[in-house]
């Protein structure tokens, strides 16, 4: 079914306002995965904050230009679906990282984080970035780490004192 002109100016224009917005984007080709795997996709994308979009080359070529994502054209050959991360950068690449597992037929082309596109080998390192309250509870346990050490360090005065002590009052009671 053809689109009309303006459907596809605000399919542009969705595109182009959820790249502009997106942290990270990974493209797959989905062809050859039944419905309910596509189903059980697209419910785990919006659980994690990412958005799946299938929009035609030319379309998204268009939507992307003046963003971020802009550096993908080249790869955008055949059906192409699109995960824009919103919250997280390495949502997208996490989620389909995990249904690739389960689907042969599923296959990550590229992605891009920051202006800068990735190869598809590079898939594990977007998708083995902490999530930002994984990132914060590691931030938290290094700053943590110096007042720890300094209590310890400053506890560790008296109880020198206290287990020297005992060890005079042990060798004073052996000796009488």
């Amino acid at each position: 079914m053809a689109i009309g002109l303006e459907d596809k100016k605000a399919i542009v224009a969705e595109v182009n306002e959820t790249a502009t917005s997106a942290l990270s984007l990974v493209i797959a080709d989905a062809r050859g995965v039944e419905v309910d795997g596509m189903t059980a996709l697209r419910k785990e994308a919006r659980e994690n904050q990412v958005t799946l979009r299938v929009v035609r080359n030319t379309l998204a070529k268009r939507a992307l230009e003046g963003t971020d994502y802009e550096c993908v054209n080249d790869t955008l050959a055949g059906p192409s679906l699109f995960g824009f991360s919103m919250e997280d950068p390495g949502a997208a690449a996490r989620i389909f990282k995990d249904f690739a597992k389960d689907n042969e037929e599923f296959e990550v082309k590229a992605l891009a984080v920051s202006g800068q596109m990735l190869g598809a080998e590079q898939l594990d390192v977007l998708a083995k970035l902490p999530t930002r309250d994984q990132a914060l509870s590691m931030l938290m346990s290094v700053m943590q780490a110096p007042a720890t050490k300094l209590v310890q360090t400053m506890n560790e005065v008296p109880g020198k004192l206290v287990r020297t002590l005992a060890a005079v009052r042990d060798q004073k009671e052996a000796a009488a």
